[in-house]
This record gives structure tokens, C-alpha cells and sequence, in this order.
């Protein structure tokens, strides 16, 4: 049975938690790896081993074989393909099991399947169903075991590319934005795509479309609107603005780049000292590239920020409690994908690696 964390006022101060964490991650050794995600609280993330996008980190974990103890400072879909992509003798943690992800929660297996007959049902040709990494286990698995295939913001576009050419239809999940940002640059036309929404059970738009999008979006990214980047303009002339795919069409085209975590990251800290940028991601990763970068000026796009709040559930106490059964000999909160889901999920997986060589 999965443990859930004990009540965290039993938990003593927070200088006396990083000690701890500290006594625990020496005693557990080799055994132990820490993966953080670049939307975790500094204050988290200051004890990972790695830091990176989830899939990265995934495939960190699946390169450290002598590791007994993955533990995965993320939410709860990356721990799954962790999981996937490890070893069976390993095992993959998430500190606090409520750590989600509310658009991977947006493609429900069900759901997706009576999507899936309703479209083969009406449509002529071949469907190649992709998904966002950002997805659950069963949402890759069942895009392996029917000839689709997983991406990521950076391998998007070299894996739709593939799809489009392997049939007539391309289903993109669960995120309609980034899928929509995708099929524009490899020139799929407006009139050429459909939206599958969710909760009518219907295609909206082209009643024969090469790219049908699912109703999906990230929160965090929704938050951006064109007016925004208008508004930042006027507050820093000169500013570059740089933004998720994960963002709307119409921000991104308010944008002067757009792109993964990883190349806003590289942008920014590979520009000139006194170049003034403006981000549109979650704010913990403006501020931390603002923090490292204080020869230039690095503004969020939205005033305030956006924030990821389920990648805030998880907290050194979190982190502590953690390391401290560890080395109890209990496993706590350990994610496992059944074998067949993890299977076909890998099918996905494997077949976006074999695409993508970034």
C-alpha cells in the first residue's frame, strides 16, 4: 500500500529539516538519486542531484542503473515514465502523492477511447494518435499500442512531422496549444485542423482535418494573453519576449521566441549582459534565471508570475520524511505503472527517442 506523508507539524524547523536531508542523502549514498524539476521551489530543488524538464530527468534516472531509490521532485506523471524508463529492481518516489498535473488529468483513458471510436467511426484513413509527455502512463500506452508515438515542446515538431506523413488524420493530446503551435510551423492551415471537445463528445471545425486537437491546456500557460506582451513592450523598449509553446497561438505570435524549457533557459543565459528579456513560463524559473543572471533584465510576462501550484505541494519536509523511511527500510509513495501500460507506454517513448536525437 502507498504511504501518504504523516502530518507535517510533527516535523521540526526548516533549518533543522535541511540538516537532516543532508544526514539522510550521505547515509542512503550511491542508492540514493534526487531529480528535480525546474518549476520546484528553490528550496527543494538546492538538494536534487539533477535538475531538468521531466523527461530529461527520466532518462538521467534510466542512465544511473546502480541507483535503488529514484526519488522525483516533480508531479505524479513524471515519476510514472521515470518509472517506465528505469530498471525493475529501481524505484521511483514522489514525495507527495497529490503532486499532479491538471492538463495530463484532461485525457482521461475513457475518455480518449470513445474519442478514438467516435473519430475512427467518421473519419476516412489512418488516425496516428501522439501524445505530450505531459500525460499519464495509460495516455502513452495507448498511443504505443496503436502505432502513435510520444513527444516533447522540443521534439514536437520533428514527431508530428512523422505522424502527418504516416496517415491522413493526426489526434494530438492532451494539449491544444502546443499541438496547435506545432501544425502551424510545419504549415498545417487553420481550416485544416479540428477540436475534439471533451465534454460534448464532438469535432469541432474541418469535418475531414489532418490535425485533430483535444481540449486540453496547462493553466500556468493559459494565464498569458496577447495584451500582455503588448503591455511589456511599452514597460521595456527593446525587450524580447520569449515564450512556451504551451502558450496560445495568438501570445505566441505577440512573441519574439518561442520554445521548451530548455531553450528559454539557453536563450536567455546565452544572451549578451544588459539585454533586457521577458519570459512566459512558470515564475519560479523567471526568478531563478533572473537571480543567475543579474547583468540583465528578466521580467515575467504576466505581473505576479504564474505558478504551478502542484509542483508547490512538494517541500523539504515532504523531501525529509521521504529519505527518513528510505533508510527505515520502507518504501514510501513509490509510483509503479502495471507492466502491460508500461510496455506500451515505452513503445511511445522509444519511438519519439528514435525522431528526436536533441
Amino acid at each position: 500500500m502507498r504511504r501518504l506523508m504523516p502530518d507535517q507539524e510533527a516535523v521540526p524547523g526548516e533549518e533543522d529539516v535541511d540538516t537532516a536531508i543532508q544526514a539522510a542523502r550521505e547515509k542512503l549514498g550511491s542508492d540514493l538519486v534526487i531529480l528535480g524539476h525546474h518549476y520546484q521551489q528553490d528550496r527543494v530543488l538546492k538538494f536534487a542531484d539533477h535538475r531538468g524538464d521531466s523527461l530529461q530527468l527520466s532518462k538521467m534516472a534510466s542512465s544511473q542503473p546502480d541507483a535503488r531509490y529514484v526519488v522525483f521532485l516533480g508531479v505524479h506523471f513524471m515519476a510514472e515514465t521515470a518509472d517506465i524508463l528505469t530498471e525493475e529492481d529501481q524505484s521511483v518516489i514522489l514525495p507527495h502523492l497529490e503532486a499532479g498535473c491538471p492538463m495530463a488529468d484532461m485525457a482521461t483513458a475513457e475518455e480518449v477511447r470513445q474519442c478514438w471510436d467516435s473519430l475512427s467511426e467518421h473519419l476516412e484513413g489512418d488516425i496516428v494518435p501522439l501524445t505530450y509527455v505531459n500525460s499519464s502512463a495509460d495516455i502513452k500506452a495507448f498511443c504505443g499500442a496503436r502505432g502513435g508515438a510520444c513527444c516533447t515542446s522540443s521534439s514536437a515538431k520533428e514527431v508530428m512531422a512523422w505522424a502527418l506523413e504516416q496517415g491522413q488524420h493526426v489526434l494530438f493530446l492532451p494539449d491544444q496549444h502546443l499541438g496547435r503551435n506545432t501544425g502551424h510551423t510545419l504549415g498545417v492551415q487553420p481550416e485544416e485542423m479540428a477540436m475534439w471537445r471533451r465534454s460534448e463528445g464532438t469535432l469541432c471545425g474541418s469535418d475531414n482535418p489532418r490535425l485533430i486537437l483535444w481540449d486540453g491546456y496547462c493553466p500556468v500557460h493559459a494565464e498569458f494573453s496577447p495584451g500582455m506582451t503588448a503591455s511589456v513592450r511599452r514597460q521595456h523598449p527593446g525587450v524580447r519576449i520569449v515564450v512556451h509553446p504551451e502558450c496560445s497561438r495568438e501570445v505566441v505570435q505577440g512573441a519574439d521566441e518561442e520554445g521548451s524549457t530548455d531553450f528559454i533557459i539557453s536563450q536567455v543565459s546565452g544572451s549578451c549582459p544588459g539585454s533586457c528579456w521577458a519570459v512566459g513560463t512558470e515564475d519560479k524559473l523567471v526568478a531563478r534565471l533572473a537571480l543567475e543572471h543579474p547583468d540583465r533584465t528578466i521580467v515575467p510576462l504576466r505581473d505576479g508570475g504564474s505558478i504551478c501550484t502542484d509542483m508547490d505541494l512538494i517541500t523539504p519536509r515532504n523531501l525529509l520524511w521521504v529519505l527518513e523511511e528510505l533508510q527505515q527500510g520502507r518504501i514510501p509513495n513509490r509510483i509503479e505503472v502495471p507492466s502491460a501500460t508500461a510496455r506500451d507506454a515505452r513503445v511511445a517513448l522509444e519511438r519519439m527517442f528514435s525522431l528526436f536525437k536533441g
